[in-house]
């Protein structure tokens, strides 16, 4: 009877952790859309002119919405199969959160004007520390068997591969874009959807 008290109420905290979690993401995305400027013109031409001036906010736009979104995603797959909760994974899931909440202003900073190694590393360093958190909350989980027990150890390591590919990919960009200095850094980020497709097959081949 004591185990399955335990069992209910473990499942219940992490149940209100997600909810928690989902809230937080909720907020990001809006603060993340409440940002975008609004284009103005008296005529089609003037408007489409507009668009065309803020055509980099709304491209950074799209790629925090799908940055957030995957990470949103990411903790989508792995908590259902999380029965209890310790402290340490609770920090270290609000350390992931405030990393998803600094996502809007550092979407602001990297469409300022300026200092673009400062402010594309500003960015970067955000999907670092989001990537390599979330990485600690997937080890948390599997070293202190935080899981079910029926829970396929398979998407704890895909998910743990893609946190780990992500950071490095981010963190590799950083001093490429001080070196360069120019917008060619964010070449760098194009490697990210190759490593993690390489990193798939490689699974897939694991038996």
């Amino acid at each position: 009877m004591t185990t399955q008290t335990d069992h209910a109420i473990g499942k219940a905290a992490a149940e209100r952790l997600t909810t928690f979690v989902d809230a937080v993401i909720a907020i990001a995305l809006t603060l993340l859309a409440l940002d975008l400027p609004i284009p103005h013109g008296d005529t089609t031409a003037a408007m489409l002119s507009s668009i065309s001036a803020h055509g980099k906010e709304y491209i950074a736009f799209a790629l925090s919405f799908a940055v957030i979104s995957a990470h949103w995603r990411a903790h989508h797959e792995i908590f259902p199969y999380v029965r209890s909760l310790n402290g340490r994974l609770i920090s270290l899931t609000l350390g992931w959160l405030f990393m998803q909440v600094l996502m809007p202003f550092a979407t602001r900073v990297i469409t300022a004007e300026g200092a673009l190694p400062l402010r594309f590393s500003l960015y970067a360093t955000v999907q670092v520390l989001a990537s390599a958190s979330f990485a600690l909350i997937i080890r948390e989980i599997r070293r202190e068997h935080l899981y079910r027990t029926d829970g396929p150890p398979r998407v704890f390591a895909q998910s743990l591969t893609r946190s780990i590919c992500l950071a490095a990919v981010f963190g590799v960009s950083i001093p490429v874009s001080f070196l360069t200095e120019d917008a060619g850094a964010y070449l760098c980020w194009l490697v990210a959807p190759i490593a993690l497709a390489i990193a798939r097959r490689v699974q897939d081949r694991e038996p």
